[in-house]
């Protein structure tokens, strides 16, 4: 009998009352983003007449921060207090939306004030986003931290279910500036609830305190960079994102009208049921991670994201033939993105140590945020001279590639995250990784010690042999 099958069953997270506070601010944060992600543009539209550009640009403010995410990482790291942070990065949240509604009373809103608050919103998400991981770690039991990241990928998929309609709803009756409140709200209610949750937060770490932020910048990237299965997971994650920006939603939409005869109602209820998948996935990830492993759920899920996108392209006949398809697209990518996101998450939340976490969030987030906006460029050069058939299918082909980067990687091997890093007949992830020396060693080594351990199972050997790998 394996040390997997003699462990205690994870605490239900559903009885933890910290994890079941951070899971209610999050979700009714996510249900006020969708609000804003409707009502931002269309203040810009409808009250300021801007132009495609302008629009565009606001769009692109938003990411931007995330280019420095790097170096706030690092920044974060040697902070005490990283729930603060995540208060904070609430806090500023709401107020910068709260100055929309009053400048629009105001008679005095504009487009420069427009484009601070997407600078600022984007700049606090990236403080809220690196902050993030070790407080996550902390709050949740390893065992768990699959289900946790499925319950919270749960609330996001149902936000995009639900709350385009609901915002949609909101601005019309209460038009765009005023329904911005709504999300503002949401922050401060996440804020509140954060802020009543208490953890054991890990001392900063003693070693690199003094060094220069940007050494420390470079540490973080230089540890994915040497992981093998960090490397792994940002090489498939940075590709899969390329190209579906490549794709994208504007390009997507385009093929529909244009190639397809889709009005914009069946476009829309295509989305809207289409993206039932994504909440499918989130449910289901756990289960199809203990039946076939985490590693190969990531593999499925590498591919399953993007390769869906060749439905719509090579769709062709009457209009319902083309809603059916893009309808399954969006069905299938979403079930995908889940599988995908939720075990990776959780599998690389195991295996970096506490005082690298904020950094390698902030590294893989420039990488893998900064990729994006490049991608959609490629994709309005390809669909111009190749046309949109042809680009959906680059995009689809080159994103279902991702799973290249995996295939000689450790990850397709692991079974689950083991309780307490010591499983018979298993192989430690962090025997097999090349070391990170950051000019730190003190205070990476040991990552297994320190933060426990990834149950990997055998490449071969029978079935029923790795199925008893599988934590319960």
């Amino acid at each position: 009998m394996t040390a997997a099958a003699t462990q205690p069953p994870p605490i239900s997270l559903a009885r933890d009352r910290r994890f079941v506070r951070f899971w209610a601010g999050q979700s009714v944060s996510q249900f006020g983003d969708r609000i804003s992600e409707l009502a931002l543009p269309l203040i810009a539209v409808s009250a300021l007449h801007a132009s495609a550009n302008e629009v565009a640009w606001l769009t692109a403010l938003i990411w931007t921060p995330n280019l420095l995410a790097i170096v706030l990482g690092a920044w974060v790291d040697h902070q005490a207090r990283k729930r603060g942070l995540m208060v904070a990065a609430d806090l500023i949240r709401a107020g910068v939306l709260l100055s929309l509604p009053v400048a629009y009373l105001a008679g005095a809103v504009t487009l420069g004030q427009l484009y601070a608050v997407a600078l600022l919103i984007g700049a606090a998400e990236v403080l809220f986003n690196t902050s993030y991981p070790p407080f996550f770690a902390h709050l949740v039991p390893r065992s768990s931290y699959v289900d946790a990241n499925s319950k919270l990928s749960a609330s996001r998929s149902a936000s995009y279910v639900a709350g385009p309609a609901v915002g949609g709803a909101l601005v019309q009756a209460l038009t765009a500036p005023v329904a911005v409140v709504v999300d503002a709200l949401s922050f401060l209610a996440s804020a509140v609830l954060i802020g009543r949750i208490r953890i054991d937060e890990p001392p900063v770490a003693a070693g690199g305190r003094d060094a220069p932020l940007l050494r420390r910048a470079k540490e973080g990237l230089a540890f994915v960079v040497r992981h093998p299965v960090l490397r792994a997971g940002l090489g498939t994650s940075t590709t899969v994102n390329f190209f579906t920006f490549v794709s994208g939603s504007g390009l997507m939409v385009l093929f529909a009208t244009r190639s397809l005869g889709l009005s914009a109602g069946f476009i829309g209820l295509a989305f809207g049921i289409g993206s039932t998948g994504a909440l499918l996935g989130a449910v289901l990830a756990p289960r199809i991670s203990r039946w076939i492993g985490m590693g190969r759920s990531i593999a499925i899920g590498a591919v399953l994201f993007p390769a869906p996108i060749a439905l719509v392209a090579v769709a062709d006949g009457p209009p319902w033939v083309g809603a059916v398809a893009l309808t399954g697209t969006e069905f299938l990518s979403g079930l995908g993105v889940m599988l995908f996101d939720v075990n990776l998450n959780s599998l690389q939340a195991s295996v970096i140590p506490d005082g690298m976490r904020s950094r390698v969030s902030g590294a893989y987030a420039t990488v893998n945020y900064g990729i994006r906006p490049l991608g959609a460029v490629v994709g309005g050069v390809l669909a111009t001279f190749l046309g949109l058939r042809t680009t959906l299918l680059v995009a689809a082909v080159g994103g279902a590639l991702s799973v290249l980067w995996l295939l000689p990687s450790p990850v397709p091997g692991i079974r689950s995250i083991d309780q307490d890093g010591r499983p018979e007949d298993t192989t430690n992830v962090e025997d097999t990784a090349e070391t990170a020396d950051t000019g730190h060693g003190e205070e990476v080594a040991d990552t297994a010690a320190a933060d426990g351990a990834v149950a990997v199972g055998r490449r071969r050997g029978r079935r029923e042999d790795q199925d008893q790998d599988v934590a319960p």
